[in-house]
């Protein structure tokens, strides 16, 4: 509904007794908020401004707005919730899950296709057709779009999971979502639903074993294609690659297994809270907010942790940061007071204590070191990125005289040599023109278009070389300093550097995918903090598993093309949106 542009109508203040309706509507709409809760979400004393607006296909929409983001909106007299909302209270809808790829289908205006649901080993949610609903993404259970049900779950496990499961109206990243803050879905755990638990829909599964087989085929099969459509742009890891981590969560998984994680998650972050306090944190960072500690110092010691798991305090026996912090406080390490109200800081660190003193650094691994201003002992090096082709399906027949076959993977100069050894050697070099090759069959199936195998009969030879590359699938090599090569499909996505508008008019710097040049970008943001003077923060990138998003206040493009460019020594065309970077005497 808000993938394009809408026009505004009006913008007023709400009064005392629509405020007094709205907080009844939401009451009637949403029976599972509480008193409190429905006080937080419609606050007595807040401004809040009635938005009527005309959707791109003519709808008429009434959204709520307090505190600068939508959290309602109002289509035929239905009480919709925002995204925004939904990641203050992610357990107000029935949530349906489905993948990160399909996310920018929803953004554009899509619906969500049944094919492309993930079922959790407890089951999908009971709803009947019409009932409202929430869409989140593998791994995290903060809602990224806002739907209703095209049919009841019934109806869905019946038809096999296929056709359209839900009309979506509302989505993070669309015009609504821009309206206002822009800020990112937060990172909320998925709820650890215990396998007994065995709900209704997933006993007719289970009773039918070709319904389960035919399902469990459906549910992947729709994200294979979107898995493959991406590879083949910025080279993501395959479904059977996301389907082995744990964070993705199997159909049948191990109940020892959540023990074993929790364990695994307490000891990583008691080791990132110790690392942090060793080496990150000084006597004149304190006070420190905690919120600090663990976003900034505690987060960027995790990156890249041999065991490759994600810091994630949900996880962990404590829950919860604050718990977790006043446990290193019983064991006097450190000091908390709450110096304002509902805000702990760090006031004091005991740098003596036995368990800081015999704490030993781990060793960085190569793909995160931490790249320190004027460091001379791990100076960063760029990878060296060199383009490939893989041989596809249909020009197996060109490159098998050569010795190669279906996936090989080439250089430019070894297709250029093959290309020519096929032509003299089945005698297509035109004896009137030496520039000119003659096409035969093979050729004809291999580079032309099905419009052109009965018209074009010659090609020069640059020509013919091009199409042939063009034709060949992308891949490249990536080699850093010391490490073997890795060959990967697809095009190596590039730094994307980005800028984003943000409450009061105020423009943020977005930087993503800095790992996939070995870059760490926790240590980037605390470079680029002191170069600029800046706040940043390292929050997880959207749509992006594992991936992290560098934030910076303003617009610091210039400072950032130095960075990457003059001390990096990364080439340009592996960084996009360099352009943005404020031009001379200009503001910021």
């Amino acid at each position: 509904m808000f993938a394009k542009a809408f026009r505004v109508k009006s913008n007023t203040a709400i009064k005392g007794s629509d405020r007094r309706k709205l907080r009844a509507d939401v009451t009637a709409a949403f029976p599972t908020l509480g008193t409190d809760q429905v006080t937080e979400l419609v606050p007595g004393k807040e401004e809040i401004n009635i938005v009527k607006l005309y959707a791109h296909r003519g709808d008429a929409v009434t959204v709520y707005v307090s505190g600068g983001n939508p959290i309602l909106f109002e289509l035929e007299k239905n009480l919709y919730p925002t995204v925004y909302t939904l990641w203050s209270y992610p357990d107000l809808l029935p949530t349906f899950t489905t993948w990160p790829l399909v996310l920018e289908k929803l953004v554009g205006g899509a619906d969500l296709m049944l094919p492309g649901l993930v079922v959790p080993p407890a089951g999908l949610p009971q709803v009947q057709k019409g009932d409202l609903c929430a869409i989140a993404l593998v791994g995290n259970r903060a809602p990224v779009a806002v739907g209703v049900a095209a049919m009841s779950t019934s109806e869905m496990l019946t038809s096999g999971l296929k056709g359209r499961g839900f009309s979506v109206l509302h989505t993070y990243q669309d015009h609504l979502w821009q309206s206002g803050d822009k800020s990112s879905p937060p990172s909320i755990t998925p709820l650890a639903l215990d396998p007994p638990d065995v709900t209704e829909e997933k006993r007719s599964i289970q009773a039918d074993p070709t319904l389960q087989g035919d399902l469990r085929h459906l549910t992947l099969e729709g994200v294979e294609e979107e898995n493959g459509e991406v590879q083949q742009r910025c080279g993501e890891k395959s479904l059977s690659e996301a389907s082995e981590d744990p964070s993705v969560g199997a159909l049948n998984p191990d109940p020892t297994d959540s023990k074993t994680l929790q364990e695994q998650m307490d000891a990583l972050l008691q080791r990132c809270f110790l690392h942090a306090l060793k080496c990150r944190i000084k006597k004149a960072d304190l006070p420190l907010l905690t919120s600090t500690l663990f976003g900034s110092h505690m987060f960027s010691c995790w990156y890249g942790s041999p065991e490759g798991r994600q810091l994630d305090i949900k996880k962990s026996s404590y829950k919860k940061l604050s718990k977790f912090l006043q446990h290193m406080q019983q064991e006097q390490i450190i000091q908390v007071k709450e110096l304002s109200k509902g805000v702990e800081s760090i006031v004091a660190v005991d740098w003596k204590h036995l368990r800081i003193t015999s704490f030993v650094i781990p060793e960085p691994s190569p793909t995160s070191q931490t790249i320190q201003e004027g460091s001379r002992e791990q100076p960063y090096h760029p990878p060296d990125i060199k383009p490939l082709y893989c041989v596809p399906a249909s020009m197996t027949l060109l490159f098998q005289e050569s010795g190669h076959k279906k996936g090989s993977v080439l250089e430019g100069s070894e297709v250029r040599t093959i290309i020519i050894n096929y032509a003299k050697k089945n005698d297509l070099v035109d004896a009137d023109n030496k520039h000119l090759v003659k096409l035969d069959p093979v050729l004809c199936d291999s580079i032309l278009e099905k419009s052109e195998q009965h018209t074009v009969m010659k090609l020069p030879w640059d020509s013919l070389l091009t199409r042939c590359l063009e034709k060949l699938q992308p891949a490249y090599q990536v080699t850093f300093p010391g490490q073997e090569p890795v060959v990967k499909k697809g095009k190596i996505c590039p730094i994307d550097v980005t800028l984003a508008q943000r409450a009061s008019n105020k423009k943020v710097t977005l930087v993503r995918n800095l790992e996939a040049y070995g870059l760490d970008p926790c240590a980037v943001a605390a470079i680029l903090q002191q170069r600029c003077q800046a706040s940043t923060t390292v929050t997880p990138a959207p749509g992006a598993k594992d991936g992290l998003q560098v934030q910076i206040q303003g617009n610091q493009v210039h400072h950032l093309g130095r960075l990457l460019v003059e001390e990096y020594q990364l080439p340009r065309k592996h960084i996009q949106g360099l352009e943005k970077a404020p031009k001379p005497g200009k503001k910021k």
